[in-house]
């Protein structure tokens, strides 16, 4: 008997050690055009996500001969990295009119899920990310959502699951607010089918809001209860396993005008002015244009305020980004994901950063 619980107790090390030591990934949606690809680190992803797809009738099109050539060019990349996964997403913000017509119908799931199946084989993609902007509650102006979508969405993933092979992996992008978390997701079948969900745990300040905020906070505030944080928890509340949440990251800024200097334009009144690409941030938000810089130590986030002008401007950075990465190993969660790749700098940029806090080597 002692040399039995002696045995249990070091394969429970063992196991424990793998657990640690198991790599987070690291998943890039992609946006850009053709000739940046071959500028980025691949050697730096684990998945990459093309940007996107879109329904034509009941089947996942590809829309024109320049978004096949990005493709082709994405697994080119496994090339200089023989594990990444190359995904096809279908949607994105306005790009899912007809999802919840099409989806309410097990014919309309079923030569969804085949046309998935033949773009994969034809392209040598590994699988699929939804990011239907959302089932069963409100997403893009005038897209047509309904309760049922809620049950059709879980349909659909077992669709997925059947006509792909056990080397696909199937991915959705879910909201990081509270509405598309109670609402829109059946979670615990659905968790049991896919591989991971990528939560977008940015634009929790959209361009819709008239006061100022962090839009990609990893914790909540006594002034904004939405945050990475807050969202996670509220998923494991649902059943959802740690081990498939991915954190969302920001490669973009989020600009507002008209802000008055107070609180250095935090929680202030705005107007949304414009997202601005993490490549393009020191043309625009350099100490030359006037901006001062500040550190949120309640929402672990960077911004900055331009006192003369009245601009407040919410981003991840990579003191940001290495917190989340850290997040994600203390939490056991499966990665972090970010919209989107195009938006960095060739080297030495938020992707560097992200690698930097998952390997510890700079």
């Amino acid at each position: 008997m002692l040399y039995r619980a002696f045995l249990l107790m070091f394969l429970a090390c063992q196991f424990s050690s793998f657990a640690q030591k198991k790599s987070i990934t690291v998943t890039a949606y992609y946006a850009g055009d053709t000739a940046q690809i071959s500028q980025y680190d691949a050697k730096k992803l684990t998945h990459i996500i093309f940007s996107f797809c879109h329904l034509k009738g009941n089947r996942l099109h590809v829309d024109d001969k320049d978004d096949s050539l990005r493709i082709k060019k994405l697994v080119q990349l496994k090339n200089t990295n023989l594990s990444l996964k190359v995904l096809l997403s279908l949607g994105g913000w306005g790009g899912c009119a007809t999802c919840s017509d099409v989806f309410s119908t097990e014919a309309g799931r079923n030569e969804f899920a085949l046309s998935v199946k033949e773009l994969n084989n034809y392209f040598g993609t590994d699988g699929i990310d939804l990011d239907w902007e959302y089932p069963a509650v409100q997403g893009f102006p005038g897209h047509t959502f309904k309760p049922e979508d809620k049950s059709n969405f879980t349909a659909l993933v077992v669709a997925l699951r059947k006509s792909l092979s056990s080397k696909n992996e199937i991915s959705f992008a879910a909201g990081g607010f509270q509405k598309f978390i109670d609402e829109a997701i059946d979670w615990q079948p659905v968790m049991k089918v896919v591989d991971r969900v990528n939560l977008m745990s940015y634009d929790l300040v959209h361009g819709y809001s008239t006061k100022t905020g962090h839009h990609t906070p990893l914790y909540s505030t006594s002034q904004q209860a939405e945050s990475a944080d807050y969202a996670i928890n509220a998923l494991m509340k649902k059943g959802v396993p740690a081990n498939k949440i991915v954190i969302g990251a920001a490669f973009y800024a989020r600009e507002w005008e008209n802000v008055a200097d107070k609180n250095n334009g935090l929680y202030q009144a705005g107007k949304f002015k414009r997202a601005v690409g993490f490549k393009d941030f020191s043309k625009h938000y350099g100490q030359q244009n006037s901006y001062q810089a500040f550190w949120d130590k309640e929402a672990r986030a960077p911004y900055l305020y331009n006192k003369a002008n009245g601009l407040f401007v919410t981003y991840d950075d990579p003191a940001s980004l290495a917190e989340k990465v850290t997040y994600v190993k203390e939490k056991g969660l499966n990665g972090i994901m970010f919209w989107e790749l195009s938006h960095d700098v060739p080297s030495n940029g938020l992707l560097h950063a992200i690698h930097q806090a998952k390997t510890g080597k700079r």
